[in-house]
């Protein structure tokens, strides 16, 4: 690399939309991007053969292997169309118990699945797995990303993870360090505060990262999270959080990367790029413009603001990283099976919460079907030609009263966890509604499809069932359980009730 302002490139990681690389336009601000050394992609959406054949040709440009990264907790379908999706983080804890032999051997065939099908497209840096435990009932943005609320758990199935995918080769991520999961504000949004204690941390929340340390995690992604107990300044440009703590005590040598530079959280904060790297920073993931924010370190350097060795330090990380790229071995991948697994492992996840097996299974002839929460997940082909009976959101008025009680009641609530939102679950209103419904019905049933934690509202209900996604797999495998075609097998991996 023979120029200062080719390496800064070389620190950025920018969004690639997939959808957009038809347009001819857009494939030239990327290979634009490359021409000047980009450090790499984080790409969203798209075909998988269109994206795998842009991003080998993207590759073939690149003077340096280009890092492809990709949100993919649920699996390279979670992007990509044609690929397969599995179920989330919380639906595997669920499903698996970590002293079954068996189960683990499913759990380790299906990360294998998700790292075949990476290298297939061309991912070589997975941004899994979370390694946050989801203290916080309320967590409006990690809640069924996680596998656990507990650091055990969370941390043996994380470093599962982390070594199923760098023994592929691939470059794992264990993110958001030093903890996003107790707390009620998505960081998109505004900058959470974490209020634990440092000894509270290092016994619960930093503990997964420990394990993925010593399971040779090679990249870790900073939260954008103020932490009191250790600095005044957000993690992500702290270095008591990144040099002392993560590299130090933790003794990480790998990549530290933080997250998308576009979120809110950071908002107000001046001389971000500057500040990031003189905390220990290595990549600067997802900035808004690429091009000013290497002028920004570019500023940053002539002022003095940033020591030029920190940048070459960095550069030096990364490259040392990418020499691994090339053991990454292609095999060919098997679609069909992999969807089997992934609906053998949603299956295996859904949890009977509360429910004397007595009341089941369900006669759906005789049943009524109540529609809540998020509707715009509701499959109507799902449950169309299973129930006479179906209210779809809004509640009419006369069952918002509950002179309409049935004889058995489901309840079918759909919640999701998404950036931007805000929030989990569903509002009070919607709630108290559903509540009266089941107090003036004989027999009810409540199902959660999404975070488990809506059915801490519904105690009265005789049935209460956690699955942990929303798709049409998940519906499916809640049917077969409820109508006595399955067993439940799963165990609920939080804490709903106190």
């Amino acid at each position: 690399m023979d120029t200062l302002q080719r390496k800064l490139y070389q620190l950025i990681i920018q969004r690639l939309n997939g959808q957009d690389i038809h347009s001819e336009v857009y494939r030239e601000r990327i290979f634009e991007l490359v021409r000047k050394g980009i450090g790499g992609f984080i790409v969203f959406g798209g075909e998988r053969d269109s994206v795998k054949a842009f991003i080998a040709e993207l590759q073939s440009l690149s003077e340096i292997p280009l890092f492809i990264a990709s949100d993919i907790e649920r699996g390279v379908g979670q992007q990509f169309q044609g690929c397969t999706v599995f179920p989330c983080q919380m639906a595997v804890s669920a499903a698996v118990n970590k002293f079954n032999p068996e189960d683990v051997s499913i759990m380790r065939d299906a990360v294998k699945a998700v790292a075949l099908e990476a290298i297939e497209v061309g991912i070589n840096m997975l941004f899994i797995p979370v390694l946050d435990i989801n203290s916080n009932p309320d967590n409006p943005i990690i809640c069924t990303r996680a596998f656990a609320d507990n650091p055990e758990d969370v941390s043996w199935f994380g470093a599962e993870y982390i070594k199923a995918l760098e023994d592929s080769c691939l470059i794992s991520c264990a993110k958001h360090f030093p903890g996003h999961g107790d707390t009620s504000t998505d960081s998109h949004i505004a900058l959470p505060v974490i209020t634990k204690s440092y000894d509270e941390l290092m016994m619960a929340d930093i503990v997964p990262f420990v394990q993925a340390v010593r399971a040779g995690c090679r990249s870790i992604m900073i939260g954008h999270l103020s932490v009191p107990a250790i600095d005044s300044v957000p993690a992500s440009f702290s270095g008591k959080i990144l040099r002392d703590l993560l590299r130090k005590e933790l003794c990480f040598e790998g990549l530290i990367i933080t997250d998308a530079l576009n979120m809110s959280a950071l908002a107000g904060f001046d001389n971000l790029p500057a500040r990031c790297m003189n905390a220990g920073v290595d990549i600067l993931l997802h900035p808004a413009d690429p091009d000013l924010m290497v002028q920004q370190l570019e500023d940053g350097i002539r002022s003095k603001m940033i020591d030029e060795g920190i940048i070459y330090t960095a550069v030096e990380r990364i490259l040392k990283v990418k020499k691994g790229l090339r053991d990454i071995k292609r095999a060919e991948v098997d679609y069909i099976k992999n969807n089997h697994l992934s609906e053998r492992i949603t299956e295996m996840s859904v949890t009977l919460v509360k429910g004397e097996h007595g009341l089941l299974p369900v006669n759906f002839g005789d049943a009524h079907l109540i529609i809540a929460g998020e509707d715009k997940f509701y499959e109507p082909s799902v449950w169309e030609d299973k129930f006479k009976n179906i209210t779809n959101p809004p509640i009419p008025p006369f069952l918002k009263g509950g002179q309409g009680g049935f004889d058995t009641a489901i309840f079918v609530i759909f919640s999701e966890t998404a950036a931007w939102k805000g929030r989990s679950g569903i509002d009070d209103m919607e709630k108290d509604q559903l509540i009266e419904m089941i107090k003036s019905s004989g027999r009810s049933v409540v199902i959660s499809f999404g975070s488990p934690y809506v059915l801490r509202y519904f105690k009265e209900a005789d049935i209460l069932i956690a699955a942990y996604d929303k798709n049409e797999q998940t519906q499916r495998a809640v049917i077969n359980c409820l109508t006595g075609k399955t067993e439940f097998k799963g165990r609920l991996p939080v804490k709903i009730f106190d």
